[in-house]
């Protein structure tokens, strides 16, 4: 059965991004329109947008939707791509005509509330009137987890079948939670406003709402699923995570092979696979060369892309670098975050100079590099629903170290659970000391060139492609369509 599917996303790539979720969005709609569905995608028409893509065009279609006492006006605009993918843009220039999307100056907008409540209701509109009458609607995230609930209400106000509702949760931790007031703004009756609901210690919590009115949700990996329903991982919704277990599945996130490869890619040194690694010892030397770090392939290079943040397990990162680096290795880390995190890096430069190389910011070019030319890839995280950057690095044939938590666990093999088919390195306590231990595992592995080429080898044949993550969403979707 060929499906009509409507994506909602507060960030879509190419189009806006601070994060996963805009690439995940982006390649799921890509991957279901290869498929063979016939797939829509609506967003909001950021700062720029139009300007980078020209094709951008108007449509004959206002939107004048209820905030409370008022009533809002908005536009849209579309874009045709390829196989059919049509992706529709809300253009309401005072709520997304900013410099950021969420926030300026590490600053969340004051009106985040308003802006994406009302952004749902022009998902929920669009669901309604379009004469397109997707079969499915797939929200993600807080931005858009008051969808589920909107279309209920509308239902019980006279839309006869409306759509099925599915929910993505990309992390727990952000859930969309504003003060009380802020219910009003979705015109929901105080009925929503309750534990069984949206409401939240007294507050507006989004992703609770949709949490508790999808008809089914599932987040970015298996593992991550079942933590989600714990008081460890749960982030005060594990209680209703759990009331609502049996619609809760988990599946791993996709990788963009066309983009993330070793052999047709613009910002490689030279270009290498399984079958000849030779090239990849090129990268290595160049990366050191360009990073500024002694060129020899004698040491092992380690190395980190990533948030600079408490989930991303920088603190222990930091111990155990302070204590490793003494050992013969070398460490690159590309990323931004919290100001101290960054200054802890700096102060390793200055402490090993010669071993260590820092660079702020967000570098796609050096982020491929640093992937090819790295021995092992750190991320040794608090908690990650999927991760990406671990799956990148087993297509490059770079050892991830990773915490056995979330995506991690599910996308990495350890020598102790399979010795000829391990991938990656992985340890369980958040600590130091339990990640220092996994980086002298390294140094011994790097130390057995003929060990290393077969953990290389099995990692690169490792397959997360988006043709086989795309199955399962069609699985969710047809369990709502086609009940059995």
């Amino acid at each position: 059965m060929r499906m009509k599917v409507l994506l909602a996303s507060s960030e879509v790539y190419p189009f806006s991004k601070t994060g996963g979720l805009a690439d995940m969005v982006g390649a799921l709609a890509q991957a279901l329109a290869k498929a063979g569905q016939d797939v829509r995608v609506v967003t909001p028409l950021y700062q720029g947008i139009k300007k980078k893509y020209p094709d951008l065009r108007k449509v004959d279609w206002k939107f004048n939707l209820p905030m409370e006492l008022n009533w809002i006006h908005a536009e849209l605009w579309e874009l045709n791509l390829a196989r059919g993918l049509k992706v529709y843009f809300v253009d309401h220039p005072d709520f997304f005509d900013r410099a950021g999307i969420y926030q300026e100056a590490s600053v969340s907008y004051a009106d985040n509330a308003e802006r994406f409540i009302f952004f749902a209701k022009c998902v929920v509109h669009l669901a309604r009137y379009l004469p397109w009458r997707p079969d499915v609607v797939h929200v993600h995230d807080w931005q858009t987890a008051l969808v589920p609930a909107l279309i209920l209400q509308q239902r019980s106000e006279g839309w006869g079948n409306p759509p099925p509702t599915c929910l993505t949760i990309h992390n727990l931790a952000y859930q969309g939670v504003f003060p009380a007031e802020a219910f009003a703004l979705t015109n929901l009756p105080e009925t929503y406003f309750t534990t069984e609901s949206c409401e939240f210690f007294g507050l507006l919590n989004c992703l609770k709402g949709g949490i508790a009115h999808a008809d089914f949700i599932t987040t970015v990996s298996p593992r991550y699923a079942r933590e989600i329903t714990t008081e460890e991982f749960g982030c005060g919704l594990d209680g209703m995570l759990r009331e609502r277990e049996s619609k809760l599945i988990g599946i791993l996130n996709g990788v963009d092979y066309a983009e993330w490869n070793t052999t047709q890619n613009p910002h490689l040194f030279k270009p290498y696979s399984a079958s000849r690694l030779a090239g990849k010892k090129v990268n290595k030397l160049e990366l050191q060369k360009l990073v500024g770090l002694p060129v020899t392939d004698a040491v092992p290079l380690f190395g980190t892309i990533s948030r600079l943040a408490e989930q991303k397990g920088i603190d222990i990162q930091l111990g155990a670098l302070a204590e490793m680096l003494n050992t013969k290795m070398q460490f690159v880390v590309l990323g931004s975050g919290a100001p101290e995190y960054e200054r802890g890096y700096r102060d390793l430069a200055r402490q090993f100079p010669g071993k260590v190389a820092v660079r702020f910011g967000y570098d796609e070019a050096l982020a491929h590099q640093i992937e090819a030319g790295c021995d092992f890839f750190l991320m040794p995280s608090r908690f990650e629903p999927c991760g990406l950057n671990q799956l990148y690095s087993l297509r490059y044939g770079t050892i991830p170290i990773v915490r056995a938590t979330g995506g991690l666990d599910d996308s990495v093999l350890d020598w102790t659970q399979n010795a000829k088919a391990a991938t990656g390195i992985k340890f369980s306590e958040y600590t130091s000391r339990s990640l220092a231990k996994a980086i002298r595992k390294a140094l011994v592995l790097f130390n057995q060139p003929k060990l290393l080429r077969v953990c290389q080898i099995n990692a690169m044949k490792m397959d997360f492609s988006w043709e086989q993550t795309v199955e399962h969403y069609l699985e969710v979707y047809r369990k709502r369509v086609e009940p059995s």
